[in-house]
């Protein structure tokens, strides 16, 4: 995998507002929000780019403590009950600009469906 900004965040050589962070997750805020709240949610290991890579046996509790994270942060961030959304991009169409999977919470406004 090529070397991104997300794996230099989660080795802290770069700066970032980092909200949540587990032995498995980091997430910190989004330098371009798309919404009020806008964080990004990233597993710290870096061999899965986006969900079409991963392995439901191998990557099941991953994608849990991912999920478990997000409500988390909701909760922390002030949106857990008026709602928010999880989006999981998966390659160039859906508009993944980082190839390392990861999810964005949004919240903090009325969203729009369909999202665009």
């Amino acid at each position: 995998m090529a070397e991104t900004i997300f794996a230099k965040i989660i080795r802290k050589e770069i700066p970032a507002q980092i909200v949540f962070e587990s032995d498995t997750v980091i997430a910190f805020k989004d330098i371009n929000p798309q919404a009020p709240v806008h964080v990004l949610i990233i597993p710290k290991i870096t061999e899965i780019e986006s969900a079409r890579d991963l392995d439901p046996g191998k990557h099941a509790k991953l994608l849990g403590e991912l999920y478990d994270a997000a409500n988390t942060i909701a909760k922390q961030l002030g949106v857990f009950e008026s709602g928010f959304r999880l989006v999981l991009n998966s390659g160039a169409d859906s508009g993944q600009e980082v190839p390392h999977i990861h999810i964005h919470l949004l919240g903090g406004r009325k969203m729009n469906w369909p999202p665009g």
